[in-house]
């Protein structure tokens, strides 16, 4: 194994595949656990055949997770209230997170033309940052442990040697003919990406939406719901301590086992979610059809979950209402308990605290 300093650029990163033999019996019944779970996550998320309400939910909060790893950190209450708009009063951690948001759907939307590649990773992370970013010329930061200050990774440097490093890590992930399970590639490219540190900041973040990504490209997820920064965010100083023990140890074996126990437990947090969101949205229905039955449709209820934050405009978006009709089925739903509605400046907001709180429990 290549030497390891931490004071000195890591260019001597070994290639993709690991030298080691990853498929050991430990691993391969980990991996037969978290596919099966993630095979029942597929089939839930179809449960909910509106793709919208999933994805701007579940999805936002794995941006929310994903940027408090790297302490940008935001209230649930107020992301979802500004999720669909640029208001002023928003705070810079939940604009930040907002273009997390965005960068993710970005990408999920480049599938269907490109696969994942070098030059989708720095789309990615220039929608991150707001700025654009490419391969890194200079040296990078440095990681330091938090508690003593002291190195505990150098990045390699050099724009050519980054660039074979990723041109290799893109290969590793459209590698079809080593029969490697696609759940281990996945932990081995998270690594290794972030071992390269290919940009000057953001690489976390693009790091794990390449992970919701690749799952989609190899056709095992539909859509990027998995909450998996979540796992990360509870586990945050494991992540660190057993990413940074693949390098100065070569501990793949641990590495691969603790990302495929993060892919179990988060498919099956994600499915609760997804039977949580489908369980009210059926309550809603069964109680509107019940006590207000003028105003029921399929269509205002996938509205009602959406968002947790409704507005007018929402209704009128939507194309089938104008805006005194909108208006009026929204206090209908205020009058039966459903709906909250609170002034925001000239805004009316209608809340969906039902909604909101089954968002926020985690």
């Amino acid at each position: 194994m290549n030497s390891f300093d931490p004071e000195i650029p890591y260019n001597e990163l070994p290639v993709l595949p690991p030298s080691i033999d990853l498929e050991i019996p430990s691993v391969l019944k980990a991996c037969i656990r978290a596919n099966k779970e993630l095979a029942k996550l597929k089939i839930a998320e179809r449960l909910i055949p509106n793709q919208t309400v999933l994805i701007n939910s579940i999805l936002l909060l794995e941006s929310q997770a994903s940027s408090a790893i790297e302490n940008i950190v935001t209230t649930t209450d107020e992301l979802f209230e500004h999720a669909q708009d640029s208001s002023p009063s928003m705070s810079p951690a939940t604009k930040e997170t907002l273009q997390y948001r965005q960068a993710l759907y970005q990408g999920y939307a480049s599938l269907k033309e490109r696969p994942l590649s070098a030059s989708v990773v720095c789309q990615i992370c220039s929608t991150i940052r707001l700025i654009e970013t490419n391969i890194r010329k200079l040296s990078g930061t440095a990681l330091v442990n938090d508690s003593t200050g002291e190195k505990i990774y150098t990045p390699p440097e050099g724009e050519n040697r980054l660039r074979e490093l990723l041109t290799n890590w893109q290969n590793y992930l459209h590698q079809d003919d080593d029969d490697v399970d696609p759940l281990i590639k996945l932990a081995v490219q998270h690594y290794q990406f972030e071992a390269i540190h290919p940009f000057s900041d953001g690489n976390g973040r693009t790091g794990r939406i390449i992970n919701l990504l690749y799952l989609i490209e190899q056709g095992l997820l539909d859509t990027p719901i998995l909450y998996f920064s979540g796992y990360i965010i509870k586990n945050k100083s494991e992540y660190y301590r057993k990413l940074l023990q693949v390098t100065t140890n070569g501990a793949w074996i641990e590495w691969v086992l603790y990302f495929l126990d993060g892919i179990f437990e988060t498919s099956k947090w994600t499915m609760s979610k997804i039977f949580a969101i489908q369980e009210l949205m059926e309550e809603f229905s069964s109680v509107i059809k019940s006590k207000a039955p003028s105003i029921y449709s399929k269509e205002l209820i996938e509205l009602l979950f959406t968002q947790p934050y409704v507005r007018i405009q929402n209704l009128i978006d939507s194309g089938y209402i104008g805006r005194f009709t909108a208006s009026k089925r929204l206090k209908i739903l205020c009058d039966i308990g459903f709906l909250e509605e609170v002034k925001r400046g000239r805004d009316k907001l209608f809340i969906n605290h039902r909604f909101l709180r089954l968002l926020k429990k985690k």
